[in-house]
């Protein structure tokens, strides 16, 4: 279980990585935006970009902590949807 998250955590984490070095390949994801898409720019100060000019401007570090948590809260969810704490136990092997 853990050696799976991990892997998945490190494959993720690779993922990312490339995606912020191929902007200096030839082979370019990034050709003026991410994958094409307009909102995405690789100049970064994207979320200020887009509360700029709403009441939630001065708040963008708030919202990036609520966007966190709510995505860590929707991972933990589906976590443990598909990898359920057995009853009576904690999860962890010879602790039964």
């Amino acid at each position: 279980m853990i050696r799976r998250a991990v892997g998945i955590t490190l494959f993720v984490c690779a993922a990312l990585a490339l995606f912020y070095i191929s902007r200096f390949w030839d082979f370019r994801l990034w050709q003026g935006n991410l994958l094409g898409i307009e909102g995405l720019r690789p100049q970064g100060g994207l979320l200020a970009r887009w509360l700029r000019g709403t009441p939630l401007a001065p708040y963008e570090l708030l919202v990036w902590l609520t966007g966190g948590f709510l995505v860590l809260t929707a991972l933990e969810r589906m976590f443990t949807a598909l990898w359920p704490v057995p009853e009576g136990g904690t999860g962890k092997a010879g602790s039964d």
